[in-house]
């Protein structure tokens, strides 16, 4: 994927997943100046197909991300591989450094890296991540309908998670992993028959390559086919420090995020988000959509600038026009 890097550009995206494409195509079809910078570690790498989006359900991550650059590139985008490592701001612009020590320039920056799962410290689950343990009804719950699915609970969101899952099979366990489940809480899991073991869940089991069970600290497995598991989602933001744009605490207490408005704007004049690093929960249509409509707003603030600019070119002109005569 390795590309064409010029010394500045109009835009400069960083992170060339769903929302960074999208937005480098919205800009590249203006005909901005764009750069997509991509490490090329998705989140989405280990999942067998992308669900939930119109037109291309079920299609291989690897595949949409291809089909993506091929997109931008083909309205004179370029695509670069590589990893920011920092953004300085400057002279009505912004410095970007690569890892490698590259550096280019950019007027405005479109941050789309997504976010990185932290998952919970159990042996043997981040073997199985994305194949038979997932935490999206939306972007898995399809491929384990029907299955016995556990539900561990280890953030908030696992309660709704349980519900959510109880949609798609009639086989679900709760795993209260030790914390205790309140009134209200458990009472909808006893309405909905979805079963609860307590204690604590000490390890994963896995034979013949496929999910088997899971073993409590007292060493009790209990069988299933399918987990599910809600990590803490964390922003993937620290070359923006230098910026002074750090993420915030999620009011759902899910993670981190950067904070922007609908637009994408972030508090940092010039500095647009779009994707699961303002988003936490955003799927990949949500993604993409958030990063067309970044990269049209971007385009807008520099029809903005532009205009501004030309106004006080002409103006410059008038005075040095009526200054010689």
């Amino acid at each position: 994927m390795s590309g064409q890097l010029n010394d500045g550009y109009d835009v400069v995206v960083v992170g060339g997943g769903a929302a960074g494409l999208n937005g480098a195509l919205m800009l590249a079809r203006s005909r901005r100046s764009v750069v997509v910078i991509d490490a090329g570690a998705p989140r989405n790498a280990p999942a067998t197909g992308v669900h939930g989006l119109l037109g291309r359900e079920g299609m291989p991550p690897a595949e949409l991300l291809e089909r993506g650059r091929a997109e931008v590139r083909c309205y004179g985008g370029h695509v670069v591989t590589g990893e920011v490592a920092a953004v300085a701001p400057g002279n009505d612009e912004f410095e970007v450094t690569l890892a490698d020590g590259r550096k280019v320039r950019a007027r405005r920056l479109l941050v789309a890296t997504g976010l990185v799962h932290e998952l919970p410290d159990i042996p043997g689950l981040a073997d199985r991540w994305g194949r038979d343990i997932v935490h999206c009804p939306y972007c898995h719950g399809w491929e384990v309908r029907d299955k016995a699915i556990g539900v561990v609970a280890t953030g908030p969101l696992s309660m709704h998670q349980a519900l959510l899952f109880r949609q798609l099979s009639g086989d679900v366990v709760f795993f209260s992993n030790a914390r205790p489940l309140a009134g209200e809480d458990a009472e909808q899991l006893a309405a909905k028959y979805v079963s609860v073991v307590d204690g604590k869940v000490a390890s994963v089991e896995v034979a013949a390559d496929r999910l088997v069970g899971v073993r409590l600290s007292d060493g009790t497995l209990v069988g299933c086919e399918a987990l599910a598991v809600s990590p803490r989602m964390t922003a993937r933001s620290g070359f923006l420090a230098k910026l002074g744009l750090k993420p915030a605490e999620h009011p759902g207490g899910v993670g981190e995020y950067i904070p922007a408005d609908p637009t994408g704007r972030s508090e940092v004049p010039g500095v647009w988000v779009a994707g699961n690093v303002t988003d936490l929960t955003a799927h990949v249509g949500a993604a993409a959509a958030a990063g067309a409509l970044a990269g049209a707003q971007i385009n807008a603030d520099l029809v903005l600038e532009d205009a501004r600019r030309a106004v006080d070119a002409r103006r410059d002109r008038l005075h040095l026009g009526h200054e010689g005569s």
